[in-house]
Parts: C-alpha cells; structure tokens; sequence
C-alpha cells in the first residue's frame, strides 16, 4: 500500500468518526482507499444528501486535530462482537473472518476504533493536509455489491497529497462532466438507450454506427499488410466450451444463459478465443501453416449488475474488436512486434502515442507464487523475456509490473491518458499457454512431433462501446477528420443564387471520397444552418455567397479558424493531406 492510499483509507475512518458525532444512530460498514480518495458505506436512520457534506467536513477537521497514530490491538472474536454489538454489518464480517481463521484486529485514533485489517498513517496530523481532502458526493450502494442486500448510503471523499493537486483533479473533474460521452453522444445524435430493449445494450444511430464502422476500417486496414485474416463465429454456444477453456468455473454466474428445445446447457458467448481454437482445430496443422492470425469484430455479451452499467462505458453487449493468433513459440517475437506496431499506427491517428501520454505494463508472474500459473517454467521466463526485448527495441515507455500476469501468460498492456489525464488500458497483446493445450491443439513440427502451439490474444481499441465512450470524451466531441461521421457541409447564403455552384463544389468533393453533406433546404435559414454545424462539432464547414460563386473559391470555416478564397483543388488537397 502506498503512502498515499494509507492517506485515504486513514481518512476513510476520519469520515466514519465525523458521522457517527453527528448522526450516532448510523451503522458503519466499509471504508476503503480508492484510485481517487476513499470512501465509506454507512446505514443511516435517515438519508443525508450532498448538502450534508460540509458540516460532515468541517467536523471531520475539527476531529483531526485530536488524532494522531492508529492503535492496533488483535481481539478474540467474541470480543470483537461485544464492540460491535448491534451492527449486523460488522459482526457479518468478524463471523467470515473467524470462519477464515485470520487475525481479527481493531484501529483505535481518537476516541474512534474500527475493525480493520490496517494500512494507515503513523501520524495523522503531520501526514495529512488538512486543505488536501474533500468530501465529493452521496451515492447509493448495496451491502458488498449485492442487489439483494439492503441499499446502503456511500460517502465519497476526494484525497491527495496536496491541495494543488485537489485543486487540478476538481478542476478536471469539472472538465470531464462537459465532455460526459452520454451528454454529447445525445446532443449529436450518436446512440441511444431503450426501456424496451433493456439497459446496458445501446443502440447506434447512423452516425454513431459511423464512428464504430470507420474505427474498425482503420483497424483493419493497418492489420492487413501484417497477413491478418477474418472469421466469423455464432453468439451462442454450448456450455462445454467454457468448462474445457477453464472460464466456466469463473465467469459461469455472469452470463446469460439460453434455453433452446433440446436439453444441451447454451450461453450467450462472453469472449470469443474458445471459438477460434476450433477454428485452428477443424483440420490438421504443419510447422508451414503457422502462424495463423484471425481477426474478427463481434459482440460477447456478459450479464453485469444494473447499478455497475453506466453510458457506453459500461455494457452488457461489447462489440470487440478481437484477434488471436496461434504460433510456434520461436515466432512470439515477431507476432507481438507486429501487435505493437499496429497499436502505435492507431493511436497516433489518436494522437495519443506522445511522449507522457501513454505507458506500458509489462505484466509479469508474481516471483513468490509460481505456482498459480500455469505452464512450463522455461517458456513463461522465456516468454517473458521476449516481452521486455520488445517493449525496449520500440522504446516503449514500459514497467515491469509482477504479479499482473494472467495465469495462462504474461501480456503487454498499453495504457493511454486522455485530454485531461485520465488512464485507460486499452491495446493489449496477451501471451496464452494454456487454452492450445486444454482444448488439446497441436501442430507438427519440422520434426514430424506434435507440438502444442502458443495461442497469442490481441486487441487494439478492445471494446468498441468503451473506446467509442473514450473517443467522444477526449475530443469533446470535436473528432478528427478520419473518425468524423459528417467531415464536411456546404452552406450556400442564398439557395437560388448560389446553389449550382454549392452543388458543383458538393459534387467534386463526393469524388474525392469526402463525407460531405449540401445544406441546401429552404427550412432554416443561414444562420440556424451554421449554428446547426457548430452544434454538430463538424471538423469543416463551407460558406458560399456572392463572393465565393464569382471568384470561384470558398470560404472554410472550422472550430479554430476561417479560411477565405480558397480553391476548390487547394481544400482537397489539404484534406488530403490530413487523413495521410
């Protein structure tokens, strides 16, 4: 635990403390550190709201001042009820803890004391800043994520080591709620939501279904040149796939399971590399064959809680774009050099493979538990190996992270910042050994032996819905030219005097593959039709009036600036340019 997640979670019973001054009939539950402060779930007798959370506040600041360290002191079981005695939460929890057999030990600052495994300051009061915390808001929250526990109150606090950095993330916070992919994705028309259709499965609209089709063209055609081939696969399957694969025992109570006419167990398919190794599997392999490299976009579908799902961000349906590539061991370095590249090729036309604006996790096996991985010792070290070769032949801004590995491989992870600073794990290349040998794939090496091929997992945007969620919020809404639905509208001025020129621009432009629209209806006027543009966050828009039809030019209008007597040829070209 970090110095400063012991900061939030010491602040978490600080929260705790202050409620129950003010309100002494509340029950307290949990309180842990979070990415971004802490938080505490709390059963109180009547609800509180946000306003409540300045005199919260400001009796947590008063109450600091008389803690100073976290006294620890391991109990009994029993005697932990007797403190605890009346709140059904926390004698939930020392039962599970004794039935565990593990130390029950109790947190004492103040005249406060919670039951708590640990992870705090030494000395509250020189450690924290006072200026460095703020309480945020009031959500609902089930008793340990349960929807059919009770509905409990949570409390979220904002804590960081300084207040300069309070300050920023507030002040990116209020950024993040202008560029909220729900609030923009609805004012441009991109998707929808139906009670009818049920939550967590959105619906896209010609535009959007736009963006999602343009970020799998451009994903494909960069593929293409590295021998990438597509297949198809159902969305059902019968549950033995998942049990052979090792998924059933994990994920079985996550998805959504079909009922047909015959007695055969069905799921909706939650991920798609099972079906892809019978692909591999439909005939025999040779050393020549490989490596075969499927690529495929297709929806997987997981049945997550109604409170977790949230805009495009969170779904039931996910639209992937997936990849899987079976090889011989020697061919690893190769593959995910070939991973790699096409990674940097997308998300520079994100522009977010700058320096600072990624990183890399190289994730490896937890050193002192081998033994939860499975496979041979001496491919994982050699797999691992060839991972850090590469991630330093591409200069990549990597960590070692151990412990990070998937049990069936070790795996590069790319993590991005978006325009205000925000972390996504998006591409990914993830090394498997374990799914060619459950499903018992081989290929015969130049030897003539069966050998069992490594099964390499690829993404690049990973869930289209999530990426989609990503790209609306990073841009604000403003996409670049390759991603925007609509690159281009012609305004005339006047209609019947300016319109065959407009058409004739309109026209040269389509030919120049241009996803161009001619604004040339008598509904609304000029300047609701501008408006119109800039409401649509259109990367261009071109105004032709008296002086444009005479000289033969145009006037572009964008976002940033206005460009007049432009050429027709000129305008082309720079675009162009722009999508090279």
């Amino acid at each position: 635990m970090t110095n400063l997640e012991k900061k939030r979670h010491s602040l978490a019973h600080l929260l705790a403390a202050a409620t129950l001054k003010l309100y002494p009939d509340t029950k307290v539950t949990l309180g842990p550190a979070v990415d971004n402060g802490f938080y505490y779930d709390m059963d109180f007798t009547e609800p509180i709201n946000d306003a409540d959370l300045k005199k919260i506040q400001k009796t947590m600041k008063k109450m600091a001042n008389s803690w100073t360290t976290f006294e620890r002191k391991k109990v009994s079981a029993d005697e932990a009820r007797e403190v605890f005695a009346g709140n059904e939460y926390k004698l939930e929890l020392i039962n599970e803890i004794e039935a565990k057999g593990e130390d029950i030990t109790l947190y004492t600052s103040g005249d406060f004391t919670d039951l708590c495994r640990g992870g705090h300051v030494e000395n509250f009061k020189e450690e924290i800043a006072m200026d460095a915390f703020k309480l945020e808001r009031v959500a609902g929250a089930y008793w340990r994520g349960d929807e059919n526990n009770k509905m409990l109150t949570r409390v979220y606090g904002l804590a960081f080591d300084t207040k300069d950095e309070l300050d920023q993330y507030i002040k990116n916070q209020e950024e993040a709620k202008k560029r909220d992919h729900r609030k923009i994705g609805k004012e441009l028309g991109l998707f929808t939501f139906s009670e009818k259709v049920g939550p967590g499965l959105p619906l896209f609209t010609p535009r959007g279904t736009k963006i999602r089709n343009l970020v799998v063209e451009k994903i494909t055609n960069i593929q293409s040149q590295y021998g990438y081939e597509q297949v198809c696969i159902p969305h059902i399957t019968k549950s033995d796939l998942y049990k052979t694969s090792g998924h059933w025992d994990k994920y079985k109570d996550d998805l959504f399971h079909v009922k047909g006419k015959s007695d055969a167990e069905f799921v909706m398919k939650p991920m798609n590399c099972p079906h892809h190794t019978q692909i591999f599997d439909a005939e025999p392999r040779s050393y020549r064959d490989l490596p075969l490299r499927y690529a495929e976009t297709t929806m997987v579908y997981r049945d997550e809680q109604a409170g977790e799902l949230m805009g495009l961000s969170r779904v039931r349906s996910i639209s992937q774009d997936d990849g899987h590539i079976f090889c011989t061991p020697d061919q690893i370095k190769q593959e995910v050099n070939n991973i790699v590249s096409i990674i940097k090729e997308f998300y520079t036309a994100m522009n977010m493979f700058n320096e600072g604006d990624y990183w890399v996790s190289l994730s490896v096996r937890d050193s002192q538990d081998l033994d939860k991985y499975i496979g041979d010792n001496d491919l994982w070290d050699t797999a691992e190996s060839i991972l850090e070769d590469i991630a330093q032949e591409n200069n990549l801004n990597y960590k070692r992270v151990e412990g990070e590995a998937a049990f069936y491989g070790p795996k590069l992870d790319f993590q991005f910042r978006d325009a205000i600073g925000r972390e996504w794990q998006l591409g990914t290349a993830q090394l498997d050994f374990v799914q060619p040998a459950r499903f018992e794939l081989e290929y015969t090496d130049n030897e003539g032996t069966k050998q069992t091929p490594v099964m390499i997992h690829r993404a690049i945007a990973g869930s289209l819905e999530r990426f989609m969620s990503l790209a609306i919020e990073h841009f604000a809404g403003h996409f670049p030219l390759w991603l925007a639905p609509t690159q281009i509208a012609i305004i005339p001025i006047n209609i019947e005097a300016h319109n065959e020129y407009a058409q004739s621009v309109y026209e040269s432009l389509q030919s120049a593959s241009a996803r161009v629209e001619l604004w040339n209806d008598d509904h609304d006027g000029f300047g609701k039709k501008v408006r119109k543009a800039k409401n649509a966050k259109l990367p261009y828009w071109i105004i032709i009036g008296d002086e444009e039809v005479s000289s033969k030019t145009l006037t572009i209008e964008s976002k940033d600036n206005q460009q007049k007597g432009i050429s027709v040829e000129e305008f082309i070209e720079s675009i162009q340019d722009k999508l090279k």
